[in-house]
């Protein structure tokens, strides 16, 4: 499975309550989620990025709540994958669960700028810098996480 776009970078610690605010979270229209989508961390994130993009961050992306929602809504924005040098566990367990490829790779965090162009393949966790030339070794997925993000997320994996 490879995936390719340009980067949208941000810090350590961007929580749930950034990436999909509470007051949203009685929206039901996965277009609505999105509209909203990082907007309390990134006020153009809904105009800026296009489909595809690849979204790059620090440490412990998406801690706070379990809300399920943030996920979707990085999802349904059109974001490809989410690369960080760490993730809160029910975030990566959510992220999973939906289907939103994501991918640990510390030294690609720390040298890969804001408007990159990359590409990865997430089956040996390669994140391959395409505007710099420079590749990196993240932590690549067993085979059946990677079925099930190939699937869609984990209730289509099971149909």
């Amino acid at each position: 499975m490879k995936i390719s776009g340009k980067v949208l970078k941000y810090g350590n610690d961007v929580n749930t309550d950034v990436i999909l605010p509470a007051r949203y979270l009685s929206l039901t229209s996965l277009e609505d989620l999105a509209k909203h989508c990082m907007e309390d961390i990134d006020e153009n994130f809904a105009s800026a990025h296009s489909k595809g993009d690849i979204i790059i961050a620090g440490e412990n992306f998406g801690c706070g709540s379990s809300r399920e929602h943030a996920a979707i809504a990085i999802k349904s924005s059109g974001i490809s994958c989410v690369v960080a040098k760490s993730f809160a566990r029910i975030f990566f367990r959510n992220a999973v669960n939906i289907g939103l490829p994501i991918l640990e790779c510390p030294q690609a965090v720390e040298e890969i700028e804001n408007g990159h162009i990359v590409e990865l393949e997430l089956e040996t966790g390669t994140v391959h810098n395409i505007t710099t030339g420079k590749s990196y070794q993240g932590l690549p997925f067993p085979t059946f996480i990677c079925n099930i993000l190939e699937s869609g997320g984990l209730l289509n994996s099971i149909k």
